[in-house]
């Protein structure tokens, strides 16, 4: 192993751990780490080192959220992508209509965005008053995605949030507080959704805004 190597493994061999274990990166979830590769020099260093196991620091979010890539795409790497695009693809329509509950919940203008937080109490409390919100928890709840049994607002609520978390859409920065933070996968997902949209004309975007406005009438 190369001196050069050696230091960059010992300065980010946490940050690279993280990207290779297929994390995203972003000031919510790692703000060291995000400052890290927002640095020209550090940046190259990750760069040069994943390079040499071809993989590459990709990012989205205008260049505000870092994940780890391929460099070179052969047969193997084409099956995990594809894999991995799948498993996303699997999951879109719950989140989005997760997306459109919250923002429609708590009368927000624009979708959820990185570092934006969410008052699980307050979110909970407008949904219980709405009966078109609260039918929309149920179905997407029940989505495989979520997998609740649930019959009541407290126990889909959470569970969802929970689910959202350990997919790394959110963050709960203190376990003692219900207040959840949105992390920058959010627009990771949000440019899925776009080249979905623009490569299939599926309007993910559309269709769960028009099954909402729909259950609201």
């Amino acid at each position: 192993m190369s001196e050069s190597t050696e230091t960059t493994l010992v300065g980010t061999g946490a940050l690279i751990e993280q990207l290779l274990r297929g994390e995203f990166i972003c000031r919510v979830t790692n703000e060291d780490g995000w400052r890290a590769l927002k640095n020209n020099s550090t940046r190259d260093r990750v760069e040069t080192y994943l390079n040499q196991i071809n993989r590459t620091i990709a990012s989205a979010g205008e260049g505000e959220v870092f994940f780890c890539g391929y460099l070179q795409l052969g047969e193997v790497e084409r099956k995990v992508i594809s894999s991995q695009f799948k498993d996303i693809c699997s999951g879109l329509i719950p989140l989005v209509e997760w997306l459109v509950l919250v923002q429609e919940a708590s009368g927000q203008d624009a979708p959820l965005s990185e570092g934006a937080p969410i008052r699980l109490t307050d979110l909970q409390a407008r949904i219980e008053d709405t009966p078109a919100f609260r039918e929309q928890l149920t179905k997407l709840s029940h989505y495989r995605l979520f997998g609740s049994s649930s019959t009541n607002v407290d126990g889909q609520i959470k569970l969802v949030f929970k689910r959202l978390v350990e997919l790394g859409y959110l963050t709960k920065p203190n376990s003692e507080k219900q207040i959840y933070i949105a992390t920058g996968k959010l627009d990771y997902l949000y440019e899925v959704i776009r080249f979905i949209d623009e490569t299939e004309g599926l309007s993910l975007e559309a269709q769960a805004e028009t099954a909402t406005q729909r259950d609201l009438i």
